[in-house]
């Protein structure tokens, strides 16, 4: 058996330095929302001889956009950029350009209404999912503590990918689209995976009677499912990697999110919702002792 229980100051201060400088960046820098949040100019034409990246780039430049991803993916070039002065002109002047040479896949203006609902429902779905798991958790385990520690734990997670991002977003310039939305609403569920593997090992000791502390329970409960969650894990963040290196342009940051999000998830099962277990028993029993 493992004593992870003595070494809980170091899970306290690297979730501590994690936490704190996400939240610092997210404080000062916030995320940097792409245009399906802001609103924007969506093209998508092919190359040609006229019709090339810095012809673009001169177009836009011109007109007063400002691109924020211009890049060529596949048989095509892409260009998102913030509402500009006047689409109209903008549109006109890429037609003329693109002639009989090119073609145009998509050429819109793209309102910020949809992210502004979107937003909404991802934080009324993450506001239920964290109710809901909080009293699925606390009735399945007849202990309140558990949900809570669960709870914990899925915040954490969430703040490192919101953290990491808003970090992202200043040193790097990526931005939050309607991807992210759908990864950090993922990490959620992934983060409570191995949480419960966990607590239900915990559990199983209890009712097998057997003469150990509670501190014992978890940290044997932790050294035989360690291997498992290490393994489970591993084969996800294999895939996760290759789509960042392979899988292109359009996915990558949201390949990106889900692969910190899974590393977060691993780390926060057994180094912060256990640990918070831990406390919030000690904590239950000496109200008890005291009573």
């Amino acid at each position: 058996m493992i004593r992870f229980s003595k070494y809980i100051w170091i899970y306290i201060l690297v979730s501590g330095l994690v936490i704190i400088s996400g939240l610092i960046s997210l404080f000062m820098f916030s995320l940097r929302p792409s245009i399906d949040f802001t609103g924007g100019v969506l093209l998508e034409i092919t190359p040609s001889q006229h019709v090339t990246i810095e012809s673009i780039r001169e177009i836009s430049t011109a007109e007063g956009l400002r691109a924020t991803d211009l890049r060529q993916d596949g048989g095509s070039l892409i260009l998102r950029a913030k509402t500009p002065p006047n689409f109209s002109s903008f549109e006109e002047r890429v037609r003329h350009v693109a002639s009989d040479s090119s073609t145009i896949l998509r050429l819109e203006s793209v309102g910020p209404v949809l992210g502004r609902e979107l937003l909404i429902k991802a934080a009324v779905a993450a506001g239920v999912a964290i109710i809901g798991i909080l009293l699925f958790i606390a009735y399945s385990f007849r202990n309140f503590t558990y949900g809570i520690a669960a709870v914990v734990a899925l915040i954490h997670d969430v703040l490192v990918v919101f953290g990491s991002f808003s970090l992202l977003g200043y040193f790097f310039g990526v931005e939050v689209d309607t991807l992210f939305v759908t990864a950090f609403l993922t990490t959620m569920s992934f983060s409570v995976h191995d949480t419960i593997v966990v607590f239900d090992r915990i559990r199983e000791y209890g009712k097998k009677g057997e003469r150990l502390t509670f501190t014992e329970r978890a940290d044997t409960a932790l050294t035989e499912t360690m291997g498992r969650s290490l393994t489970n894990s591993a084969t996800i963040i294999f895939m996760l990697l290759a789509l960042v290196l392979l899988g292109g342009e359009t996915i990558r940051w949201f390949a990106v999110a889900l692969l910190i999000g899974t590393i977060s998830g691993t780390y926060s099962s057994p180094f912060v919702a256990t640990p918070v277990l831990l406390f919030l028993h000690k904590r239950m029993f000496k109200l008890s002792q005291a009573e």
